[in-house]
């Protein structure tokens, strides 16, 4: 069994400028029925009275970042039960992934943790339009400590450092069946 032949729902996560859109888009392709879903699309959505994540979040923030994660979760469970297989990927590290692996009803769900070395989540924000790392938020180090020392152990953790986006769907598709099955 590979995971393109199934009907099933991934998450896709790991810091900010860790390759998740890139691969959850190139992974999504390869189903018969893919959706990706872009949960930073709904943090855009507030265009007024936004409040960031910060490297020290206030009540509102943390408010508006789980209102994000319910909103990913319920349109990945909609496209799901519509038929589609969907990959959702966000930035959800923390105790807040497992809340996040709950608010997806749909199973089976399978959770990717891609977690490339610093230096090469920082070589990739530089190279990037969209800058994750700005004044006010933690920056590289921080967040990956976090990711690493502060997230459950669910589903598959990839270190794709020295992969290309291709490299790394063929890798999820090889081994997510067996590896990141959540139920």
């Amino acid at each position: 069994m590979t995971l393109t032949g199934e009907h099933v729902a991934v998450l896709i996560t790991g810091v900010s400028a860790a390759g998740k859109s890139t691969v959850a888009e190139l992974l999504a392709a390869r189903f018969e029925r893919g959706v990706h879903v872009r949960g930073d699309t709904f943090r855009r959505m507030v265009v007024a009275g936004r409040a960031d994540m910060t490297a020290e979040p206030s009540e509102e923030a943390w408010r508006q970042l789980r209102l994000r994660y319910s909103l990913g979760a319920a349109t990945a469970d909609a496209y799901f039960e519509a038929g589609f297989s969907v990959v959702v990927q966000d930035v959800v590290i923390g105790s807040v992934l497992q809340e996040y692996v709950d608010m997806i009803r749909s199973r089976p769900l399978c959770v990717v943790v891609l977690a490339p070395s610093t230096d090469a989540v920082a070589a990739r924000e530089s190279e990037r339009d969209k800058i994750a790392y700005g004044t006010g938020g933690p920056g590289i180090d921080a967040l990956d400590r976090a990711l690493r020392e502060d997230t459950p152990r669910l589903g598959l953790w990839l270190d794709t450092s020295e992969q290309t986006p291709e490299q790394t769907v063929d890798e999820i598709v090889a081994r997510a069946w067996t590896e990141a099955r959540i139920s």
